[in-house]
């Protein structure tokens, strides 16, 4: 047997030996950086196959360094090395749930945020069929089967107890502090330049939107970590009290508004749960933004808020920006009135199955209202809505739009309820830590479509997949409670 394992081994790193000249060579004929790769790729599909949680973490620590290519003359693209790493996870990830079906019925179809994400999946596929252009659609289908995969399914399977958490935690938070302090030098050699804060990010984020949402998400949870430090090293506590004063004016730097009223909005919602309050949240907000579409429609009342297209621009500081907002004159602002208004109107002509994903960009602009136009509505970087309902509905239609809506009231209800059932304190500050991340990425995609993303997606579909983990981890240990106290 000793003598199989030695063998195996030897074997093992010759093969090993043998990709990595062979990379080498491929290389020096093709000046291929990426085939430079292929020793690491190799080792990591090995490592998976031996220990795939060790594989898994790594996975999570190297996504805030993962970047955006195009290959094909820009028809096809993709962010190395996380996705491709998502690839080989859905497939272990398919193998985890063909070998544990008695844990997935048993726990996870019990919970109402699996049954919604669930039906958000098979919803999809109706759009994806009766698409306007089935193969741009059937990239977003793929894309977001190994995305679920990777962030929402085999979370289940990792997080199991306290030392999960806090390894989830510095595997995630280290590599983002990494890249916000690169940035943030980057930045400070330019002045902190207001116009010139993608040229700091350059390559490592999308754009100034993605590097924002991910410091806004990050940060309720490292407020929350303080507390969990009481009684430990004064060392440590300083250490993160320094973190937090360091990425507060590195979210300001980002100039970008949707980003600071995430984090506000994250601690009203940390607050709410700990008074039981939440389930308030969003019938208010709800209601609130259905007078106001009311308003707005009647009587064509939206047209009193057309921009003056030559006062409406960028301007350099971050402090007339907000005050073109106020007026009506910023140009972010105006363009998104532009787009949600031409959504609506695309959504009367598909209102069930939507136009299908990926599919907005090319139909939109025949919808718009021309008077709304600013100089950036020639949209050379093909964003889309920058509203993650209305996202859902001209894409995929009403129902994917009433289910997003019901998952963001459910994942609330849901942690205020296992807030108070754990009795840990861990636990407790574990699942007051989850929400408030969830509750800035619901911001901060309230304003944008960012959930698809590698760096915003994994950590909202975390982020609720750990709820998943702490509802039921807080019944478990109160059914015990109860067994204790019986016998």
């Amino acid at each position: 047997m000793q003598e199989a394992v030695l063998n195996g081994n030897k074997w093992g790193q010759v093969a090993s030996w043998c990709v990595l000249v062979a990379s080498i060579i491929a290389y020096a004929f093709t000046g291929n950086l990426l085939l430079i790769a292929l020793p690491f790729a190799f080792l990591f599909v090995l490592l998976t196959a031996v220990n795939w949680k060790a594989a898994y973490w790594i996975f999570l620590f190297i996504i805030p360094f993962s970047f955006h290519i195009e290959f094909a003359n820009g028809s096809l693209s993709t962010t190395v090395p996380d996705e491709p790493i998502m690839w080989l996870f859905l497939l272990t990830t398919g193998l985890l749930v063909a070998k544990n079906p008695e844990i997935i019925k048993r726990n996870w179809l019990a919970n109402p945020i699996v049954v919604i994400v669930v039906l958000q999946y098979v919803w999809l596929i109706i759009p994806v069929l009766y698409s306007h252009k089935p193969l741009l659609s059937l990239k977003f289908f793929a894309a977001k089967t190994w995305f679920l995969a990777s962030f929402f399914l085999l979370p289940l399977f990792v997080f199991k107890d306290k030392k999960d958490f806090k390894k989830g935690f510095l595997v995630m938070f280290i590599p983002i502090l990494i890249t916000v302090c690169i940035i943030m030098v980057r930045h400070a050699a330019i002045g902190f330049n207001f116009r010139r804060i993608q040229v700091a990010i350059g390559k490592i984020y999308v754009n100034h939107v993605d590097y924002s949402t991910v410091m806004s998400m990050i940060f309720p949870v490292l407020c929350v970590a303080l507390p969990l430090t009481k009684g430990k090293s004064l060392v440590l506590r300083g250490i993160i009290v320094l973190m937090i004063l360091f990425l507060l004016p590195a979210i300001y730097f980002t100039y970008a508004r949707a980003a600071v009223l995430a984090v506000f909005f994250a601690f009203v919602v940390g607050v709410a749960i700990r008074l039981k309050l939440v389930n308030f949240i969003m019938p208010v907000f709800y209601g609130a933004l259905a007078l106001l579409i009311v308003y707005m429609v009647h009587d064509k009342k939206f047209m009193d808020f057309r921009p003056d297209y030559e006062h409406t621009f960028m301007r350099k500081k971050f402090t007339d920006h907000l005050i073109a907002t106020f007026k009506g004159q910023d140009m972010s602002s105006m363009e998104r009135l532009y787009r949600w208004i031409a959504a609506v109107r695309m959504s009367t002509e598909e209102p069930i199955k939507g136009y299908g994903p990926n599919n907005f960009i090319y139909y939109y602009k025949e919808h718009a209202v021309p008077e709304f136009k600013t100089y950036v509505s020639r949209n050379f970087e093909h964003s889309t809505t920058h509203n993650y309902y209305l996202y859902m509905l001209v894409e995929q239609g009403w129902p994917a739009m009433l289910l997003y809506a019901a998952l963001i009231m459910v994942v609330f209800a849901q942690a205020q309820k296992t807030y108070h059932r754990f009795k840990d304190r861990y636990y407790k500050y574990c699942t007051l830590g989850v929400i408030m991340m969830f509750a800035a990425g619901f911001i901060n995609n309230f304003f944008s479509e960012l959930i698809e993303t590698d760096k915003v997606g994994c950590l909202f579909y975390l982020s609720i997949a750990l709820l998943v983990v702490l509802t039921t981890k807080s019944k478990q240990m109160e059914q015990e409670a109860i067994a204790a106290t019986q016998a």
